[in-house]
């Protein structure tokens, strides 16, 4: 009998963490949405150790992925990043255009509060933004009363973009 409550309570909090997911756009959908309709070749970017060293101050953390996917379409770079708000990953979609960000949007959830920074409202601040020699944005980005871990998240990974549309090859 033990086993069985055991089991019920693990798949009941398997399907707890499962709820807290929200699908706002498929990151194909994102890519095909910026990139004239379709998915362009991937391309991948290696992270050497310098890489991997500038990301870690940009983020104030290590950065797993040694490689990076992204898309091209126009000069613009499509890509789609991963970070943990508070305590699960934040799948965000970036298009960088000539060093600025053109367009970011979150598109998979998965913490229970914080999603208020999926709105247009804050995701708009990152528009035109670039990457300062001290390794910060060039605008200000509003937090988010509730919200600290994720507006966090969004500027590290915004800062990342901008980074990788640096070294990538043009």
């Amino acid at each position: 009998m033990h086993h069985i409550l055991t089991l019920t309570f693990l798949l009941a909090a398997s399907l707890v963490t499962q709820a807290g997911t929200t699908i706002y756009q498929k990151p194909t959908d994102f890519i095909r949405s910026h990139c004239g309709g379709t998915i362009p070749t991937t391309k991948y970017l290696t992270l050497t150790a310098s890489h991997q060293s500038k990301i870690r101050r940009l983020m104030g953390h290590e950065y797993r992925p040694a490689r990076v996917r992204y898309w091209t379409h126009g000069g613009k770079m499509v890509v789609i990043l991963d970070e943990i708000g508070k305590t699960r990953p934040i799948t965000t979609g970036f298009v960088v255009s000539g060093g600025k960000i053109e367009s970011v949007k979150m598109l998979i959830y998965r913490e229970s509060i914080g999603a208020e920074v999926r709105r247009t409202s804050f995701t708009n601040q990152f528009k035109g933004a670039v990457l300062g020699s001290s390794g910060k944005l060039s605008r200000k980005i509003n937090n988010i009363a509730g919200a600290t871990l994720s507006t966090r998240a969004m500027m590290e990974m915004g800062r990342v973009a901008l980074y990788l549309d640096q070294i990538r090859p043009k």
